[in-house]
């Protein structure tokens, strides 16, 4: 019994290391001229490539929405109320960023 408990706990281990291999990372700009880009990818090397991206205002209503490019960057004209931006990594990989925080 002792040993199925053994080989259990390093299974699991060894599926949260898998999990934590590859973290989503998302930043954003302002560009200065009214456009905000964002580039994503993964800790472990991986691009963000078609990784879903949404804008949304205050209340949580979409108002753009898209996905990264084939560079893993996502520009979008800056609204005009409050917002924050998404990115969908998958595998519960969300960074969402408050517009406030965006800076050029």
């Amino acid at each position: 019994m002792n040993r199925q408990l053994v080989v259990i706990a390093l299974l699991l281990a060894g599926l949260a290391a898998r999990v934590q291999a590859h973290n989503a990372i998302c930043d954003c700009y302002d560009n200065g001229d009214n456009t905000i880009t964002c580039e994503g990818g993964f800790s472990d090397g991986g691009t963000a490539v078609g990784v879903p991206m949404r804008v949304l205002d205050e209340a949580g209503k979409v108002l753009i929405e898209g996905a990264m490019s084939d560079r893993s960057d996502f520009t979008f004209t800056k609204p005009d109320v409050g917002f924050r931006v998404e990115f969908e990594g998958g595998d519960g990989h969300v960074i969402q960023i408050d517009g406030r925080d965006i800076e050029e």
